[in-house]
């Protein structure tokens, strides 16, 4: 937001996201910097950090370019949401790939003229990760009441708004033990593996450095966080289309299909309607997946009707992380 005719420095913010050795994925926008803290402390600084998060300036409709650590570059241009998605063919990556796997990139405007101040000499770091060969399977995790206390199944989701509006990313609260078990699984039953861990909800994208840094303080290893366009008004209600969830995990089973998944998610919501069909259409691919139980009688007894009668894939409804890592290590997960 520009005051009294001042206009904001430009910045691009990028999302982690995945690819392989000839595969190459990004995603990120293209903003105003609005000057975001989220150290801040105080009800009115929260609650101003938050309206800046939705109410931003994008940079639509203009190039980008990507630049590799060897010297190769790729360009992209932004949408009308100052959104760009760049998808494309690129030899050789795994090359660029710590030991981890993420290979780091940079981004930066390709206009130089655009009249406005570009902040750090428009040069944006990036990274996108390659799953080692070695990975004995990845996880696939949601992130609202499955590993951050959210409030979702609270009534007219009052909890879910006063959370995410109201506290820093650091007095967010994850769900006890879950950082030690997502790091168990990236460590796989050696303990030395890199299995990799991607983060997808529905949450928007606006809310993307606020999970980013939550994942982060928390100690959980260091994955993708994939989340979702916020809805246009006249995007709002398109019935008969899948969740972008469902869309993103879909997207991942695809670009690794010799790779197998543990699913993770809560049973307050549509997690388990989401898992169940990707495991019915890729049954070979799923080793298991765990439902994190939520305090809500009714949601509860539906998700245990649903997986009543269900053999596809092993589904375990667990009230603590202990139960998850008892099951994992039975498994030879961890």
């Amino acid at each position: 937001m520009a005051w009294f005719g001042k206009k904001d420095k430009l910045q691009i913010i990028t999302f982690q996201s995945y690819g392989t050795d000839t595969h190459f994925y990004a995603r990120g926008r293209a903003l105003e910097d609005e000057e975001i803290d989220l150290s801040k402390k105080g009800f009115f600084n929260l609650l101003w950090n938050s309206v800046k998060r939705f109410e931003v300036d994008e940079i639509r409709n203009t190039d980008i370019t990507i630049q590799f650590q060897d010297g190769r570059a790729i360009t992209g241009t932004t949408d009308k949401r100052g959104y760009y998605r760049v998808e494309t063919t690129v030899e050789s990556l795994n090359r660029l790939a710590n030991d981890e796997g993420w290979v780091n990139y940079e981004i930066s405007y390709s206009d130089t003229a655009l009249k406005r101040e570009i902040l750090h000499q428009n040069r944006f770091p990036g990274e996108l990760l390659i799953p080692s060969k070695k990975a004995d399977f990845g996880v696939i995790s949601d992130i609202d009441d499955t590993i951050l206390k959210t409030g979702v199944v609270s009534s007219l989701k009052w909890k879910v708004v006063f959370n995410t509006f109201f506290k820093r990313p650091d007095q967010r609260t994850p769900l006890k033990g879950a950082a030690q078990f997502y790091g168990q699984l990236h460590r796989g039953k050696s303990g030395k593996a890199a299995n990799p861990i991607f983060y997808v909800s529905h949450s928007p994208w606006n809310l993307y450095r606020y999970l980013e840094l939550f994942l982060t303080k928390n100690n959980f290893p260091k994955g993708p966080v994939l989340l979702r366009n916020f809805p246009t008004w006249g995007g709002l209600g398109s019935g008969g289309e899948k969740p972008q969830k469902q869309k993103e995990i879909i997207n991942i089973l695809k670009t690794y299909p010799d790779l197998k998944f543990i699913l993770i998610g809560d049973s307050g919501e549509h997690d388990a309607d989401i898992y169940k069909e990707i495991a019915e259409l890729h049954p070979d691919n799923i080793l298991a997946i765990y439902l994190r139980s939520v305090d809500h009688k009714r949601k509860m007894e539906r998700v245990k009707g649903l997986f009543e009668k269900y053999k596809v894939t092993p589904v375990l409804l667990v009230e603590s992380s202990e139960q998850a890592i008892e099951h994992a290590t039975a498994n030879g997960f961890i």
